[in-house]
């Protein structure tokens, strides 16, 4: 039996929750089995009793944990209910739950292991605040430049994930998840789908997320860094030493060619002992490099270990 699992992460959702779960196709082919998640996080209105009375499962965090710890309740009921696909959307109405369809089938026809939303496919959508969508399009350069591979909306939230893709997934932030999950399976080899969707932005409605865009840009800037430092470690500390030895070089040359000229490293004394210094900061960054790169290689077998773990907690009958 094939088992569809949809989940929507929800936050004080009441008055909108109902009608998108009612609204969700009660058939998709390849499925035998379709259940609803929804995942509420610390809402203060009546989410949860909406989304029963949709006939969803809901889950409820006591206080407000942020959709990057609601993504992950929702994983590991995805792995526990042994669900082949699980599919994120917005309690919101922002995006077609017509959609779902496209969003699977990739997956269904085992050309990607994982699919994302792109809500920018030839325009900024309407509505959508300028500063938002240049926010979003340099986050897409940076998740790419650190995946090598060009993502078109890393921050949709409209997705599609195979078992698969799911068992062998380690997440860390709280704050959001869209750009880690991203950067984590294409690390591990996993293959992506961008499907175009449509998504309606209302006049009057703040995001849960990105309410705050310098707040945002900072976090999602730290978590991105912090997965840049975690996936490619010698990379990242060996840019930074980089930078200390150039410094180095440059100022130590400086004072070389004024000695030169001169016979004298007056009055730019201090500048050769501050090369000196950088240049040993380089030194220690370099080793810093090395083992960080060892200990990258002990985290990639150690994850490897979690996912057959995982595997057999979660073994399918």
């Amino acid at each position: 039996m094939s088992h569809l699992l949809i989940y929507m992460p929800a936050l004080n959702e009441a008055k909108t929750i109902y009608n998108v779960l009612s609204s969700i196709p009660k058939e998709f082919f390849g499925f035998d089995k379709i259940s609803l998640l929804v995942v509420d996080d610390g809402s203060s209105d009546h989410t949860e009793r909406e989304a029963m009375r949709a006939n969803a499962t809901v889950l409820s965090h006591k206080h407000n944990k942020g959709v990057g710890s609601a993504f992950v309740t929702a994983v590991d009921y995805a792995l526990k209910t042994k669900a082949d696909i699980l599919v994120s959307i917005d309690a919101d109405g922002q995006f077609d739950v017509n959609q779902i369809a496209e969003m699977i089938a990739p997956i269904n026809e085992s050309k990607a292991d994982f699919c994302i939303g792109n809500r920018f496919l030839d325009r900024r959508p309407e509505n959508m605040p300028l500063i938002k969508y240049w926010g979003n399009k340099q986050v897409n350069k940076l998740v790419g430049f650190i995946s090598e591979e060009k993502i078109q909306d890393a921050s949709c939230g409209f997705r599609a994930y195979s078992r698969e893709a799911l068992m062998n997934l380690n997440l860390h932030g709280s704050f959001t998840y869209t750009h880690e999950v991203i950067l984590d399976l294409l690390n591990k080899g996993y293959s992506v789908s961008q499907v175009p969707v449509n998504v309606t932005y209302f006049e009057d409605r703040e995001s849960r997320v990105a309410s705050n865009l310098i707040s945002y840009a900072v976090k999602t800037s730290k978590i991105s860094l912090k997965c840049l430092r975690d996936y490619k470690p010698f990379y990242f500390f060996g840019i930074v030493a980089l930078g200390f030895f150039l410094v180095s070089f440059f100022l130590g040359a400086f004072v070389a060619a004024h000695w030169i000229f001169t016979e004298s490293i007056t009055p730019y004394k201090s500048f050769g002992i501050i090369s000196l210094i950088l240049f040993l900061v380089s030194i220690l960054f370099l080793v810093l490099a090395l083992l960080a790169d060892m200990l990258g290689r002990i985290r990639h077998n150690q994850e490897k270990i979690l996912a057959l773990i995982k595997g057999q907690t979660y073994e399918k009958d």
